[in-house]
């Protein structure tokens, strides 16, 4: 059953109303899922780091051959045992990686592919190229793409797309598993499975490229989804979702006859992971109440950048409730270990050592060591490495330690400041935006940047440090520069909305701001629900001695950020409001190898979406041969070749989050 629009859902629930349920024998039944979500394109391994006994072991972490071995491995288990088992994806697969960058969403589908999946959410990512691309990748994979609420019957790129589906529903008989294409003649003798899909309902604000796709509300949607399945006799009922692990917990909270949500969007490896020396991100299978005070939701979530993978048992009743929900995620480790972040041969670990950290991982049921999938490991390196492997440019500089990116300060075993990676990027950025020839096409001396965190999608690894690190890894997305002019007190709003809204557990964190030549503190006083923004100041002076003056309301500051942010997107709502009416803003690509700025003369709301409009019509095309637009990476590449070759965090922090206990 394909896509349908929630009015069409709802004449079906309407329709349905008025007959009886048929009669399906139900019984009870064990469900085994694996999951995934977040990928993005990180088909190669993540370098990263744990404590084995409180000793710290720089390793890697997943990549899609891993994922494949273990994915291959839950399959033949559950095969033995003759179980039910689905494998699904909570959405995000694109976007992340210089293969992205390269091939777009035509790797994505091979690979993914290639790896037995049963379903997949609709995410965000999905929509970063255009919605050719996009039905084009919806076309190639071989399983659905699912979202309930959206409609597409408007776009006309994906109006006629025949595999992005509401739902899918599965017939089990033990292990083996068939798809149902009827809903109407439901098979009488196995047990069913309904897995219906949820996108976020404020899609085009994060996410600009979507066409004329609508998306519906989720609560509404979900409820409606469930009621219609279970009038046609489907009592098991799984929401794949890509909306955050906060929102889940909405939904599960107000929807009734969801059983299990495999989430994605907020990249929470659910789970205590303290003695691994990460974090506790909340509860893996936690249960959460529905309304009607009775039955309960179960909610998963698997991390991020194919990491780790997701494995929960869930068993039902005879009534399609839940009565148990157990399982965990397991990060997916390689077998070489070394001392120090920069890998080198002369620091990697004993014979002797390498035995200890292998005991100690045999002995853990949240990490293992995986080998790579060979057939799916050679793909990658016959066919798409060597074209990345020469996109990356000239050397830039050397890092002598990790630097560590964390989208919101106080996740993943940081303090209280954050992120190291972006304040570097948000001070390249205001660095580039103060270089005579910027500043003679924007007519402004930029005061401070300013950078939303989900914007950065990579640590900054030990060693050498290319090109194609920044512009295929770092920040991928290809975004142009924004001088915008604002005052003080709208900045001031916006860092107390944006980050107040990442306070939640398990809340999407990519709008928490950063900034270079501007620092700010913020204090939470309701745990995870409110908070107070504290001084905010801009910098003078140079890093070895800065001097700081508290932002004045009244004053006009002139800022650089990227223009996905400075159009308002992600919540950076204040800045659309003070660009509706008017904007001095100037926007800065190349053009045939020249610097060009564009004149922002306002900002309209049309829909959902923030429509950008010129002066005198002109826009960047960033879709021509002659223009190139990721100056927000060049910015950076320009700073770290020209004043960072010795890559190391900044001298002062620019972010306090002053977390309240509960």
């Amino acid at each position: 059953m394909f896509t349908k629009p929630l009015i069409a859902i709802s004449v079906a629930i309407a329709l349905a109303g008025c007959a009886t349920a048929p009669s399906v024998q139900h019984q009870p039944f064990s469900l085994t899922v694996a999951h995934i979500n977040d990928t993005h394109s990180n088909f190669d391994p993540v370098k990263s780091s744990f404590k084995a006994d409180g000793n710290k072991v720089y390793n890697e972490f997943g990549g899609y051959p891993r994922l494949q071995t273990m994915a291959k491995e839950y399959k033949a288990e559950a095969k033995k045992d003759n179980q039910s088992l689905l494998f699904l994806h909570g959405g995000d697969a694109w976007q992340g990686s210089a293969y992205f960058k390269l091939n777009q969403g035509a790797m994505n589908a091979d690979m993914l592919s290639k790896m037995g999946l049963d379903a997949m959410a609709l995410g965000n990512h999905e929509f970063d190229l255009n919605n050719k691309k996009l039905n084009a990748f919806i076309s190639s994979v071989n399983f659905p793409v699912l979202a309930a609420n959206v409609d597409v019957s408007q776009d006309a790129d994906l109006k006629n797309q025949t595999n992005l589906h509401s739902y899918q529903i599965f017939a089990f008989d033990g292990n083996q598993k068939t798809v149902v294409k009827d809903i109407n003649h439901l098979p009488k003798d196995k047990n069913l499975v309904a897995v219906f899909g949820l996108a976020l309902d404020n899609m085009p604000n994060i996410a600009p490229n979507t066409g004329d796709v609508k998306f519906n509300d989720m609560v509404k949607t979900a409820q409606a989804t469930v009621d219609m399945l279970q009038s046609k006799g489907i009592d098991n009922i799984i929401a794949l979702t890509h909306i955050g692990n906060a929102v889940d917990l909405d939904v599960a909270s107000k929807v009734n006859g969801i059983d299990l949500i495999v989430g994605g969007h907020s990249h929470t490896l659910l789970g205590d992971f303290t003695d691994l020396g990460l974090n506790n991100n909340g509860i893996y299978a936690q249960m959460v109440k529905n309304p009607n005070g009775k039955t309960e939701t179960c909610v998963v979530q698997a991390g991020e950048y194919a990491q780790a993978i997701g494995r929960v048992n869930v068993k039902f009743d005879a009534k399609g409730d839940v009565v148990t929900c157990a399982g965990h995620n397991t990060l997916l480790s390689n077998d070489e270990f070394y001392h120090h972040a920069d890998r080198k041969k002369s620091d990697m670990f004993s014979p002797v050592e390498t035995a200890t950290v292998e005991k100690f991982i045999d002995n853990h049921d949240k990490i293992t060591i995986t080998d790579e999938d060979v057939l799916l490991r050679q793909r990658i390196d016959t066919k798409y490495k060597p074209a990345v492997d020469k996109a990356y440019g000239n050397t830039i500089a050397q890092v002598p330690v990790e630097i560590k990116h964390e989208r919101r300060p106080g996740d993943r075993g940081t303090d209280k400041h954050g992120s190291d990676v972006a304040p570097i990027v948000a001070e390249g950025q205001y660095y580039w935006a103060n270089e005579p020839q910027v500043q003679k096409v924007t007519g402004m001396k930029v005061d401070f940047s300013l950078i939303g965190a989900g914007g950065i999608r990579t640590n900054i690894e030990a060693g050498e440090y290319r090109e194609g690190n920044v512009s295929l890894e770092l920040l991928p997305f290809a975004n142009y520069m924004s001088v915008v002019p604002v005052k003080g007190s709208v900045i001031k709003d916006l860092l107390q909305e944006a980050v107040t809204a990442t306070l939640p557990e398990g809340a999407h964190a990519g709008k928490f701001p950063y900034g270079g030549h501007i620092r700010y503190s913020y204090t939470e006083t309701t745990p995870h629900k409110a908070g107070k923004l504290g001084k905010v100041e801009v910098m003078t002076g140079k890093e070895k001695h800065p001097v700081w003056t508290p932002i004045q309301d009244n004053k006009t500051y002139n800022v650089a950020i990227n223009n996905y942010n400075a159009t308002g997107n992600d919540s950076w709502t204040p800045l659309y409001q003070a660009q509706k009416d008017h904007s001095g803003r100037v926007d800065v690509v190349y053009v045939d190898g020249k610097l060009t700025g564009f004149k922002v003369k306002n900002i309209d709301k049309v829909g959902d979406k923030y429509k950008v409009n010129y002066q005198d019509g002109k826009a960047p095309n960033c879709k021509a041969a002659n223009t190139r637009c990721n100056t927000d990476a060049q910015a950076v590449i320009d700073y770290i070749d020209q004043s960072r070759q010795h890559l190391v965090p900044l001298g002062y922090e620019v972010v306090t989050l002053n977390r309240t206990q509960p």
